[in-house]
């Protein structure tokens, strides 16, 4: 089984090196590894290029951003299974893709495989400060204000080619509203895998501020929108309470 990854770069210099270690290393054999640069500026290339022998596939032009890059990713992936891992971001152990395959060969039909994720200090990646532990799906939970961790979420090649990619006109909730269409409106089949497999560094753009949560959340609204569906009284307010609860987590065992 090939599993794609893909990796958005953009002035990522500063961080960028972990991640890649983080990839190549995986004790893992069959990973085809892209790198989707949005023509950095800094030193993210020469960083990138220490590195090309063991990634497939270095695209570096001007996008329309972060999901956009994403789906020219998409779009060039030919695993079999497709992740998405940030230039800010790392896996939490190099057995991490082993253990995502396994989990899609324990659970026949599994279209769609998610774990834990912890947010850690941009400086100290040691320095756990929030623990998101996603806990077993049951269909509804949206409603309720449930969603996986997207780096954590490895889906089929085949489920992009049903149901679509990243929705563009979102600027900050388009990995909510796949995750939405393909989970919760489309019904693809999920296994989840009670490990932490990502670290998330604080700081990044989905986490900067209380105003671009707010904005976010206004996204989220339009994602049900989009999908032609209604959530629940309370979701838009449930999601974002969900994760003042990850302050008081431990962390599952990677």
């Amino acid at each position: 089984m090939k599993v794609s990854i893909i990796t958005i770069t953009y002035n990522s210099a500063a961080t960028v090196e972990d991640t890649l270690k983080s990839v190549v290393n995986q004790d893992y054999p069959n990973i085809e590894y892209l790198i989707i640069d949005g023509k950095s500026k800094d030193s993210t290339l020469q960083i990138v290029d220490k590195y090309k022998d063991k990634i497939t596939k270095i695209v570096s032009e001007k996008d329309k951003g972060l999901y956009d890059a994403l789906n020219k990713g998409i779009g060039l992936a030919t695993g079999d299974i497709v992740g998405m891992l940030h230039s800010d971001d790392l896996y939490a152990s190099n057995h991490v893709i082993s253990d995502i395959v396994k989990t899609f060969e324990n659970n026949p039909g599994a279209e769609g495989v998610y774990a834990d994720l912890v947010f850690v200090d941009r400086n100290d990646i040691d320095k756990i400060t929030r623990t998101w532990e996603s806990g077993d799906y049951e269909e509804g939970d949206f409603l309720n204000g449930w969603m996986p961790p997207h780096p954590t979420f490895f889906v089929r090649k085949e489920c992009y080619e049903r149901y679509g990619v990243f929705n563009t006109t979102l600027r900050l909730s388009a990995d909510y509203e796949l995750m939405l269409r393909m989970i919760h409106k489309n019904k693809i089949k999920l296994a989840y895998l009670p490990k932490v497999v990502v670290k998330m560094r604080m700081g990044g753009v989905s986490n900067v501020s209380f105003f671009v949560r707010l904005k976010a959340n206004i996204e989220d609204k339009m994602a049900w929108k989009l999908n032609g569906i209604k959530p629940g009284l309370f979701t838009r307010f449930l999601k974002p309470a969900s994760k003042i609860m990850q302050y008081f987590k431990k962390a599952p065992s990677a």
